[in-house]
């Protein structure tokens, strides 16, 4: 069993637990082999329902800023764009019924995957953002294509453009969140996994194929615009500033180059 990523199977449902609750399930290189890892055990099985959750007080803050200053070469920059972006594809076309649950703050590509699922379900205190703005970059993990497939075009430019984390009933208002729960959320996932168990499941992943196969070259098209769109602003002023100033603690001061 990985150490960033618990799985397990239980009576029809699988669970995926990002594990890293000291530093918010930050994804690294580790995280992202050990996610794939699983997601493939998770598409071997039969379990029909897949929970998607953090451990501790977070879904995910994003990719860990520490994996990213590591990227100075192309190649090694690409293929870990391309893990990211294998991840999100195979949680989208996944052929079964994919429940995200959302506590804490989901952010940046942690919010990328988990708008992959069928049903995004969070707790009141949940705060969603993509903040990607802030360090001069783009969304990446198929961002720009989730947000289109649910809020639109317009709003979603609004929402990546911003720093805002909005509040989970912001978010359901929106349409980034589907079901908030009264209380924890990983309780009212679980309840919600057993109601989909007991529903005609087959007929509900053959419409959800039908959407998502007629969308998957769309997604892999923006999946490769974000890489080269990543790699271009990594090399300017403002995505430097952006990372100091993270690291410093401080407010940036963006020129636009």
């Amino acid at each position: 069993m990985g150490t960033t990523v618990i799985y397990e199977s239980k009576e029809g449902i699988s669970y995926v637990h990002l594990n890293r609750p000291e530093r918010y399930n930050a994804i690294h290189l580790e995280m992202l082999d050990e996610l794939l890892t699983t997601i493939e055990k998770v598409e071997a099985n039969d379990d029909k329902v897949v929970i998607l959750s953090g451990e501790g007080n977070a879904f995910c803050s994003g990719g860990d800023i520490s994996m990213m200053n590591q990227l100075a070469d192309y190649n090694d920059f690409a293929s870990i764009m391309d893990l990211i972006g294998e991840i999100t594809l195979k949680l989208y076309m996944m052929p079964k019924i994919v429940i995200s649950a959302i506590q804490g703050s989901a952010v940046g590509l942690g919010l990328s995957y988990a708008l992959t699922a069928d049903f995004v379900v969070a707790q009141q205190e949940a705060k969603l953002g993509m903040l990607f703005i802030g360090i001069g970059l783009a969304p990446d993990g198929g961002g720009h294509f989730l947000l289109k497939e649910r809020i639109g075009a317009q709003r979603a430019k609004q929402f990546i453009w911003s720093l805002q984390q909005v509040d989970a009933s912001s978010a359901k208002k929106l349409g980034l969140v589907d079901e908030l729960a009264p209380e924890r959320v990983m309780p009212y996932a679980i309840q919600l996994a057993n109601k989909l168990k007991q529903t005609p499941i087959l007929s509900m992943v053959e419409t959800k194929m039908m959407y998502h196969s007629r969308q998957k070259e769309t997604l892999l098209d923006f999946l490769e615009a974000e890489k080269e769109a990543q790699w271009k602003l990594r090399q300017t002023q403002d995505h430097e500033e952006g990372v100091q100033a993270f690291l410093n603690k401080r407010k940036p001061e963006f020129r636009g180059i």
